[in-house]
């Protein structure tokens, strides 16, 4: 179980504390500061499609993945408007949809994949548009909502 917690007010923050061996995923651009002992790689998020899928949603081609090294770890991301900060926890077989812009971060197992609406009342009149962000698998996911 990931270690975490949200402060601040209107431009909240969640800190996280993974321990050795837990990986933490994000964009880029997202994480606002971290312990010395936190190894960063950047990759496509689970190749191609997924990298491209990603794209066309407004979001950035790679993922991040942070991961403690020699002991536990602290990293801390922030959101990037006015609003909070949401945790959800997922267990296999559940999901979540967002808005666009709303994934912050995750733990790595989780998938991040592009998400239609299927009618197009709900894309012209809903506020959110067509494209949609879908969170699945297992693992706690950070959400920003403004």
């Amino acid at each position: 179980m990931l270690k975490y917690e949200i402060q601040g007010g209107n431009l909240p923050v969640v800190i996280c504390y993974p321990q050795a061996g837990q990986t933490i995923c994000s964009e880029s651009g997202a994480m606002s500061w971290m312990s010395s002992n936190m190894k960063m790689e950047t990759n496509s998020g689970g190749g191609f499609k997924k990298a491209m899928g990603r794209f066309f949603s407004g979001d950035s081609v790679f993922l991040n993945e942070y991961t403690p090294m020699g002991g536990n770890g602290m990293i801390a991301f922030s959101s990037s408007f006015p609003g909070s900060i949401i945790p959800f926890e997922l267990h296999n077989g559940e999901s979540i949809i967002v808005q666009k812009d709303g994934f912050l971060a995750m733990e790595k197992g989780l998938e991040l994949s592009l998400y239609f609406q299927k009618k197009i009342s709900k894309g012209f009149f809903g506020g959110e548009g067509f494209i949609m962000q879908k969170i699945q698998g297992n693992g706690v996911v950070f959400v920003e909502i403004d």
